[in-house]
């Protein structure tokens, strides 16, 4: 682990599952120096010791204010220390995000968020990012689109991934019924079928990498 033998991490979400899957992992590697925190960046308690560096993978989009996030992270930081976020681009360059979200705000009977509010997609437009983390007041800033390729045994297990996981897509139709919340999801694997291909289910993201350090 980068932090080395005497380093500690911390890990933060609001999904206690998610926690519980950072602990599994923790302990199946051997690794005594992860903390967990159930609770979200802009929530956590100022008295914690300044940090060499954060991160945020694929969450910085679903804050109601990821300014605010910033500032939130930027306090729990030592001057010069960098931050780094992964989010989504778009939609189009995204459909095994895009199509299911779709779906399930079909069944919900919800619309997709509007410009400047949450979402999987809310910083994935072109500078949006590096603009975000410019006014934040984080220097040196730094973005890079990469891809990344999900494989995965079919499209079962996309599923399940997709329900356990991706907390946005089960927020969606958290207030429809268990027959409605099932039909949502059925639907969803039908939509996910069509990534499955000869050796099991494989499909491509794309996403920004940006960064940003802390003025000393």
């Amino acid at each position: 682990m980068r932090v080395g033998a005497d380093g500690e991490v911390v890990a933060c979400d609001l999904s206690g599952t998610m926690l519980e899957h950072v602990r599994r992992n923790a302990a199946s590697a051997g690794l005594q120096n992860i903390e967990t925190l159930e609770c979200a960046a802009d929530e956590l308690d100022q008295t914690l010791a300044p940090f060499d560096a954060a991160m945020c993978r694929l969450g910085l989009m679903l804050f109601p204010s990821p300014g605010e996030a910033l500032d939130a992270v930027q306090r729990a930081l030592k001057p010069g220390a960098r931050f780094a976020a992964l989010v989504f681009t778009t939609p189009a360059n995204n459909p095994f995000m895009a199509q299911p979200m779709a779906i399930l705000l079909r069944h919900a009977g919800k619309a997709p968020p509007a410009p400047g509010q949450p979402g999987i997609f809310a910083l994935g437009g072109n500078g949006v990012l590096e603009r975000l983390m410019n006014d934040s007041g984080l220097g040196d800033v730094k973005t890079q689109h990469v891809r990344a390729q999900l494989v995965l045994p079919s499209a079962s297990d996309a599923l399940q991934l997709m329900q356990e996981a991706a907390g946005a897509y089960r927020a969606v139709v958290a207030d429809l019924d268990v027959a409605a919340r099932l039909k949502a999801w059925n639907d969803v694997y039908e939509c996910l079928k069509q990534f499955e291909v000869g050796e099991g289910f494989k499909t491509q993201l794309e996403l920004i990498i940006g960064s940003g350090a802390k003025p000393g």
